[in-house]
């Protein structure tokens, strides 16, 4: 790719096609895909109904701009907040953009409404994007390096850790911003309570509460959105990845009365909310909706951790299985940077975090069978890996 900036290192392998969990290589080699693009894939690669909605709205308007009114933005707007929250959505291209937007309505609203200081506490470990201030907002390091000067606003508080949250709260707060599962940081889930404990914070000190369910969100967990699980519920959230079911879209999900802090000419996207971007979400979503996928997502999830625990009693090198719904993370206590190419020799796609964690994200349509020889598929590489 002579022409291409380097910022992947990329597996050698092309990919061509793709139908449900299965993509296809150009030689015609089938891999079975516990990726999905990185949770992006919900419902499988090719979904008819995706695909019929994607079509028709081709024939019809790819693009108009935000000059005009797009019903499906309503359309789609009405649907989240049905199925989440009383809200007001604004619609974008990424979770990058998502993670921006929340971010300048987090600072908007505490500029104009609650009165309080703008900055934004996030968490060690966490991963909100790539832009200047979603990768100065990300708990990471590496993702910073070469990017000085970065812009202020942002304090990162230690992971799970109530007390020292507690203690980075001053008047200069206004919003604590956090991965209700840590996704790029090893699929780590919270203490039991933690975030009851991060809503009451924020309610004491009259702090938004920014949940970033770009990876979590579209039940890969197991609910609809991850919040849904105990309870906690945000004052704004965003979404994107699976919201278009590989389509780019992303979406910042704003409790009403924060929401207002936008006023026309804050904030713009031109391709945000197109045409084409919301006939795949509604799709996708309405689909999730009629055909329990959340439900289907919490059982096979159950199913894969139950496997995977058997796998482990099988591999010393394997020190945890950490799992909600169908995002599952497999601790291990090897180096394995290269197991996501050696997995290709097995016709199946991994995704390797943190250096020593096996992400499993497959669509959400996974079936037994097919975890099962995901399973097998582990356990054999695992085995010629010493693990």
């Amino acid at each position: 790719m002579e022409h291409v900036m380097e910022t992947y290192s990329r597996l050698p392998i092309t990919l061509v096609k793709g139908r449900g969990c299965r993509v296809q290589d150009e030689q015609g080699n089938d891999y079975l895909d516990m990726v999905a693009g990185i949770a992006v894939c919900n419902l499988g690669h090719a979904h008819p109904q995706v695909v019929e909605a994607l079509k028709k709205q081709a024939e019809e308007l790819f693009h108009c701009s935000n000059l005009y009114r797009i019903p499906q933005q309503e359309a789609l707007a009405r649907i989240i907040s049905k199925n989440s929250f009383d809200s007001r959505v604004f619609f974008c291209n990424s979770g990058a953009e998502a993670n921006e937007g929340a971010i300048k309505l987090v600072r908007r609203y505490c500029h104009d409404c609650s009165g309080r200081g703008p900055g934004i506490i996030t968490l060690a470990g966490s991963f909100h994007g790539r832009t200047l201030a979603t990768l100065t907002a990300t708990g990471q390091d590496k993702v910073k390096k070469g990017f000085d000067p970065l812009p202020g606003g942002f304090v990162i508080a230690p992971y799970g850790d109530i007390d020292a949250l507690s203690e980075a709260v001053d008047d200069s707060i206004g919003a604590v911003m956090l991965e209700p599962i840590q996704g790029e940081g090893g699929v780590r889930i919270p203490p039991e309570g933690y975030l009851t404990q991060v809503r009451e914070l924020c309610d004491r000190h009259g702090l938004l509460l920014v949940y970033d369910e770009v990876q979590t969100g579209m039940a890969r967990t197991g609910e609809l959105f991850c919040y849904q699980h105990d309870g906690v519920v945000p004052d704004i959230m965003t979404l994107a990845k699976a919201l278009g079911n590989g389509f780019p879209v992303g979406a910042v999900v704003a409790r009403r009365d924060v929401a207002e802090a936008f006023d026309p000419g804050s904030h713009a996207s031109t391709f945000g909310g197109n045409p084409l971007a919301m006939a795949a979400s509604l799709a996708t979503l309405t689909v999730m909706l009629e055909q329990g996928i959340a439900r289907r997502c919490r059982e096979t999830g159950a199913y894969l951790t139950e496997r995977l625990g058997e796998l482990a009693r099988l591999h010393p090198g394997i020190r945890e299985i950490r799992s909600r719904g169908l995002m599952i993370g497999i601790q291990c206590d090897a180096d394995l940077s290269s197991l996501a190419k050696d997995a290709l020799k097995e016709r199946i796609l991994l995704n390797v975090i943190q250096g020593s964690v096996i992400r499993l994200v497959p669509p959400l349509i996974i079936s037994r069978e097919e975890c099962n020889e995901a399973v097998e598929k582990i356990h054999k590489i695992l085995k010629e890996k010493g693990v």
